[in-house]
């Protein structure tokens, strides 16, 4: 089960990689790289299509990231979530949290057996502060009937 400290733990250094940016400013990845960054934290996009978000590089894979960025955030397809998972290892890369929606039923599996810190089924929006606009409600209701971590 996640805990409240399971999600303090991988959002405490403020600094973290995000596979799945997109140059297209309405998709997930994109909102979320944006949102990271205005509340301060150092994100390191990556995407195999682009060689720069925004004005910032962007890495073509996990294995291309710069040394000390030791947390990941997955926000791609289903189908990607696992091949990335084990780049990330391979890299050395321990915190991971999966999207919710992202994961696969073999996602929690591979994290296991490789001793990875993983949060997965959760809304990263729901726990960056402040929480804003609909996520601030959506989590109020995942409150109301127990189901945010304590």
């Amino acid at each position: 089960m996640i805990t409240k400290k399971d999600i303090e733990k991988f959002l405490e250094p403020k600094k973290l990689a995000i596979a799945g940016v997109s140059r297209d400013p309405k998709k997930f990845g994109s909102l979320i790289y944006g949102d990271l960054k205005k509340k301060g934290y150092e994100v390191y996009p990556v995407n195999p299509q682009t060689l720069e978000i925004e004005g910032v590089t962007c890495y073509r894979s996990v294995s291309d990231l710069p040394a000390g960025v030791d947390r990941l955030l997955i926000v791609t397809p289903k189908q990607q979530t696992d091949a990335i998972l084990r780049d990330a290892i391979k890299k050395g890369i321990t915190h991971v949290w999966v999207q919710q929606m992202s994961e696969t039923k073999d996602t929690l599996k591979i994290a296991e057996e490789n001793q990875v810190d993983l949060i997965s089924k959760k809304c990263i929006f729901m726990f960056t502060d402040p929480v804003l606009s609909i996520h601030k409600f959506h989590r109020t209701l995942v409150k109301w009937f127990g189901r945010l971590p304590k």
